[in-house]
Parts: C-alpha cells; structure tokens; sequence
C-alpha cells in the first residue's frame, strides 16, 4: 500500500495538466480539412507525459509481482518444456510441444520463453519483467489507437482537443485494472497480452497508414503484427475482421469504400490466416481442450458462455473476487441461463442497432463480441472461464465507458447556467478518473499479494471456489511440496468427493498416505488409480514403491515393469525395479536396469551407488569402484557412496584409501553406524587396534542390537589381550 501510495499522486498530477485538454487549446487548431490536430510542441509533450503516466502507474501496480512464482500450466510449458531450453537451432524453438500446453501452435509465445530462458533458466523476475512491459507496450498502443481514432473526421467535432486527455485516461484504467492480471502475473499467460499487443499494433498500422501520404510503411506494420499475433494466439483470427469494421466506421464509412481504397491490405490480412490454419492443423484440438469432442455439446456451451460474460463484464466494472481457476459448470437449468441471456441478449441488440447505425459505439460492442467469441461462442474449450480472456476486450468496455462518460459531461456543462459557480465542475473530470485510476491500481496491488506463493494462490482459490476439485488437488500438490502431506489428505479426499474418478487425485492421495505410514491405505489408492487409468506410468511406479515397502516385492516387480511401458525413458523408474530385483536376488537383472538408468540420468549419484552395489555383488569389483567414485564426484557429501567405495577398496586390497573413505562417511553422517564398524575393521588390518576399538565401541552404542559390531568387538579385544 506504501508503495502505491508514493507513486499514484504522480499519476494525479498528470491528470491535472492532460486533462485540461477537454478543451480545445489554442495550441491545437484543427487543419483546414478538420481531420487532424497540428503538432504543437505543447501536444507532443502532453502525448510524452501521457506515455509517462501509463508506464509509471503500471509499474505501481505491478511492483510487487516480480518474486511470484512458477504456478498452474507455468510448470508444464516452462519448466518442463525441452524445447525452450536452447535458443539456436531456432526450429525446436519455433516448433513448442503440444498435448494442451499454452505454448502449442504459438511459436512467438514459446520464442519469448527460450530468450527468457536463456537469460535467466528458472529465475522468475526476468518473466514477470518481460511479461510486464509487453503489458505497458500494450497499454501505450492503446493509446495511440483511441487519440487517433479520437482526431479521425467524423469524431474530431465531438472530442476536439480531449484526444489526448481522453485516450490517456482510458489506456491507463486499462494498464491497473486488476482484471489485467490473470494475463500479466500468470507467467505463461503472457500468449494472451502479447497477442493483445499484436492485435493493437495491426489496428494502430491501419490507422497511421490512411492518414498518411506514404502509407506502405504502416501497412507493413500491419500486416506484420497481425501474422505475429496469429503465432500468439487463435483469438487473432478474428483480427482481421475487427479491421474492416474499424475501417467502415472510422475511415472509409462502409464495407465497400474500405475495400476499394485498401483491398491489397485486406488480401494481405486475410493470408495471415492461413499461418494460423497451419499452425493448428494436426494439433488434435490443441491436446484435445478445444473442439466438439469433448463432453459438452456447442449449444450447452454457448449457454453457458451467456453468464460467463455476463460475469466478465461485472469484473470490469467491480474487479473484485477475481479467481485463478474457476471450475466454471455448464448451465443445465433456466435459472443459471436466464440472467446472463437477458444481459447478452440486451446488449448484442443494442451493438446491432449501432452496428447499423454506423456509429463508434457498435464498433466497440462489435469488437467486445468478436474478440471474445473464439473463447465465447459455440466451440467448446475444455474450461469455460479464465480471467485471462478478457485482456483485450476490456479495452473495448473501457474505451466506451470514458468517451460515453466525457460526452455525457460535455452535455452536463451544456445544460450548465453560466452564472452557476464553475470550480467544483471544472474538478470533477480532474478527480474522478484519477481516484478510478488510484483504486484500480491498489486493486492489482493487493491481487498481486495472492500470487505471492504457490500456496496462496491455491488456498485463495479454494475459498472462493470451494466446489471446484482442480484447486483442492493443486493446493494438496503445494502442501505436499513444502512436506506438509498430513495437510494435503483431507484435499485430495475432498477432490474426490467432487470426482469420484480421478485417477491423479487417487494417485496423489496414495503419496500422501505412504509418506505418513499409512502404506496398506496408500496401495488400495494406487490400486484403484491404476485400475481407473491402466496404463497410468507414475501410479504403477508408485504402487511398486509402496508395494516394496510392504515387503511385496515380487509384486511390486509386474507394476515397475508396466510402469516402464508407459514411460520407457523414465530413470527413475528404472531405478527403482534394479533396487527391487536387487532385493529379491535378480541381480544380473537388477544391473541391467542401473546402467539404462544411469545411461539416461548421467548426474545422478543414487544411481551410480546402486550400480556400483550391484556390480560388486556379482564380483565386478573394479567397475564398481569406477560408479561409487563417480557417486561420490557428484555428490560429495554422500555418506552412503563413500562408505561403499571404502568397502570395494578393501576388497582388492587399497585399504588406506578405504580408511580416508570410511573416514569421511563418518565425518558426513555422524551416526553411521555401519560406516563406524566399517572403518574399525579396516583400521584393525593395518595393525591400528585401539583406534579400532573405539569405532566398533561408537558402531554399538549407536546401534545397540549391531550383531557383526559388537562381534568384531569381543574378537578384536580378545586379540589384543593374548
């Protein structure tokens, strides 16, 4: 609050010197065609400070964002995406996996990961940065949208001299509204604003150009932006469209006009849908989230969308509530489709009725309806709400809502008796935008706070959404993260009271129990989650475990190996069947499993240990001792290797560097007992009796029922006596 609270009075002050452009200045005199305001130096610098306020307020708002961290889909497309972590060749690159990540069919998305990537690997400041000024950059183009769009012809006798004040006014409600932050802090959904910059910068390209004498640069512009926002996200196919009507209703004055004066633009527009036809063409409804395979008919969804607008449009007015996840369920009765058919229905009328009209008002509520409509329409998505959706069709209810207000004050100092005092009129377009402004910005101030933390935007989620199972499991994942597995059970339990069928949440519960020694419960969990989803590869793997643990080992065995089917590259699962064949006698077996594991996890010491365990069993001393120093090379402080090495070692008679390794594991794990027996064996070989008998004395206090510890002990000091 401190923060914003320094920063927004500068804000304030930019509000008292644009504003007073509401009227016309003398500075700004229309040119004889009455298209366009003169660049007065006193208008530059009023469009300078504009763009000064914008980026100063946004940077406000979002000051405290910069340390949230990798949440939700960020794992999968970040973290877990191999094709971000290289940024030359530029084809893996340009080419982002699919399955339903947020980066399938989007290569521009996918390329600003691999920079930040590259910059920065896991480090999450560098991604709210960049995700931060693409949004700025966003809020400046609009800008430059609305003020031209405001000194175009048919609007320049109804906004002369307010472009600049007007256009600020709406580009900055848009950059802090907190509704913004679903596409701005949610890293990964940075798909949705950089497409919003895109989008914008196609529209700004138009405009410049049909005001311009040599327009080709500003179509380039255009045309460059638009196919870059189709490589960003498929709510840019309707782009394009959004263009002509900007067109007829601000430009040309009809379909027909636009497309004579503009045709080759047009063309070249419409060919940018055919990168975006490429893009997804094989991609299997984006992993199967998208398209009418899904469980829900187009018409259910289309009724459903009915109140999920309606919903968007009351976060735009009130921001308040605002949640991660929804869970949103399909209307199934007239109560949940009426309200919202009532507000649609009201509303679409009247963007008709404008429509026909021609004027600025149908453009925007056009523009609302077609932005939204890849995501609000009659194709299903496999999630009917996310607050990230409406970044760019906010502009459009902001837009309309400050032009509608400035020229209902226009009407009000109109009907205004000039004799009535003028101090409390004149202040009012001064202090009401820039109290909006304050109270939107600490709006995304203190949103921002919820996604401080993995778990605090999941236990905000939960209390606002109590009925959707999705947070309950995330939240468990996050308690179960931070070790807190007792917590996590009553999640993933009440996860499936509200789906009953979930084999993740069966399986995630399974952990859960087999952390706090509820193995027996844990094995029915991963039973019934394998019997759910049966070529589900982690629940085998886990079933194994806890089977293992049960002391099942043979059964354990046929789940690790149908746990390998389902992900044969999978190291750890390897792993963990050598340890099991280990444990049972396979050994040959058991080796075979080690070195594939250590084959395709070349950094992990675990893995060399158990190799150099088994090898040594069978009497491959010598490649042994190469995998328990190669164990203890990746991992110095690892006990367990370096009591094994000194094991192997004494075996071909290297039995001083045996000491220097048994020393060490004691020195790494003070209460190694086998390390302590160990090291008094080889110490009673080089002729160093007593030193060994404190280490056999150390190995039996500290484990007191240590058979071979205590019997080394009575020989060596019976020895010692003769």
């Amino acid at each position: 609050m401190v923060v914003v609270g320094k920063k927004h009075p500068v804000v304030i002050s930019f509000f008292l010197l644009l504003m007073n452009t509401t009227t016309r200045s003398s500075d700004e005199r229309t040119s004889p065609q009455g298209s366009q305001p003169a660049k007065s130096p006193l208008a530059r610098l009023q469009g300078w400070l504009a763009c000064l306020a914008i980026v100063a307020a946004g940077c406000a708002a979002y000051c405290n964002s910069f340390d949230g961290p990798f949440i939700f889909d960020d794992d999968a497309s970040i973290l877990d995406n191999p094709t971000i972590k290289r940024l030359w060749p530029i084809g893996p690159v340009l080419a982002p996996p699919g399955g339903g990540w947020t980066v399938q069919c989007r290569p521009v998305v996918n390329l600003s990961l691999a920079i930040n990537w590259a910059i920065g690997k896991d480090k999450v400041r560098g991604y709210h940065v960049l995700n931060l000024a693409i949004h700025l950059a966003a809020g400046l183009t609009l800008f430059g949208v609305v003020r031209q769009t405001l000194r175009q012809p048919r609007l320049v006798g109804r906004f002369a001299g307010g472009d600049t004040g007007i256009a600020l006014v709406a580009a900055l409600l848009w950059t802090v509204h907190p509704l913004q932050t679903g596409a701005v802090t949610y890293i990964v959904q940075r798909a949705e604003s950089i497409m919003g910059l895109f989008y914008l910068l196609t529209l700004y390209g138009v405009i410049r150009g049909a005001g311009s004498a040599k327009p080709g640069k500003w179509y380039i512009l255009c045309v460059l932006a638009c196919l870059l926002g189709m490589a960003s996200k498929e709510v840019m196919v309707t782009a394009p469209l959004v263009v002509l009507l900007y067109d007829r209703a601000f430009l040309a004055g009809t379909f027909k006009g636009a497309l004579q004066r503009r045709w080759p633009l047009y063309g070249a527009l419409a060919c940018t849908w055919g990168l975006l036809a490429y893009l997804m063409a094989g991609s299997a409804g984006r992993g199967g989230s998208v398209g009418f395979g899904l469980p829900v008919t187009p018409w259910q969804y289309a009724l459903t969308q009915l109140g999920v607008i309606t919903h968007y449009l009351r976060l735009a007015f009130w921001p308040s509530g605002l949640v991660l996840d929804y869970g949103w369920p399909m209307a199934s009765s007239m109560n949940q489709i009426l309200p919202g058919a009532v507000v649609i229905g009201v509303l679409a009328a009247g963007t008709i009725w404008a429509l026909i009209r021609n004027s600025a008002a149908g453009f925007l509520g056009a523009s609302f309806f077609l932005i939204l409509s890849p995501t609000s329409s009659f194709v299903p998505l496999l999630d009917a709400a996310f607050e990230h959706r409406m970044y760019l069709p906010l502009a459009a209810v902001v837009v309309l809502v400050v032009t509608g207000l400035y020229r209902a004050w226009q009407w009000v100092l109109e009907k205004t008796p000039q004799h009535k005092p003028a101090r409390v009129m004149q202040a009012l377009p001064l202090a009401l935008p820039a109290m909006a402004a304050v109270a939107l910005g600490y709006g995304t101030f203190e949103r921002n706070k919820d996604y401080r933390s993995v778990l605090a935007i999941w236990q905000d989620t939960v209390a606002k959404r109590p009925d959707n199972p999705r947070p309950h499991h995330n939240l468990g994942f996050a308690l179960a993260g931070m070790g807190r597995w007792q917590e996590a059970i009553p999640l993933y339990e009440r996860q499936l009271q509200l789906m009953p069928d979930d084999a993740e949440a069966e399986n995630s519960l399974g952990l859960a129990l087999a952390r706090v020694g509820r193995v027996q419960e844990a094995i029915a969990r991963f039973e019934r989650a394998v019997q759910l989803k049966p070529d589900y590869a982690d629940a085998h793997s886990n079933l194994a475990v806890a089977l293992v643990s049960a002391g099942r080992v043979q059964d354990a065995n046929a789940h690790y190996e149908r746990a390998l089917q389902g992900k044969p590259e999978d190291a750890e699962v390897e792993k963990n069947l050598g340890l099991a064949l280990a444990r049972v006698g396979r050994t040959q077996e058991a080796i075979a499993h080690f070195e594939r594991a250590a084959q395709r996890k070349t950094q992990d010491a675990e893995v060399e240990n158990n190799l150099g365990l088994a090898l040594a069993l069978v009497g491959r001393v010598q490649e042994a001792i190469a995998h328990f120093e190669r164990a203890v090379q990746l991992k110095p402080d690892y006990a367990d290797a370096a009591n094994s090495l000194g094991v192997a070692l004494v075996r071909v008679g290297r039995i001083q560097e045996a000491i220097a390794h048994f020393e060490r594991a004691v020195r790494l794990k003070p209460d190694y007992a086998e390390a302590e027996n160990n090291l008094g064996l080889a110490l009673a070989r080089v002729g160093r009796t007593q030193e060994a008998i404190a280490h056999f004395e150390r190995a039996v206090r500290l484990k007191p029922d240590y058979a071979e510890a205590h019997g080394n002990l009575a020989r060596i000091r019976s020895s010692s006596h003769e």
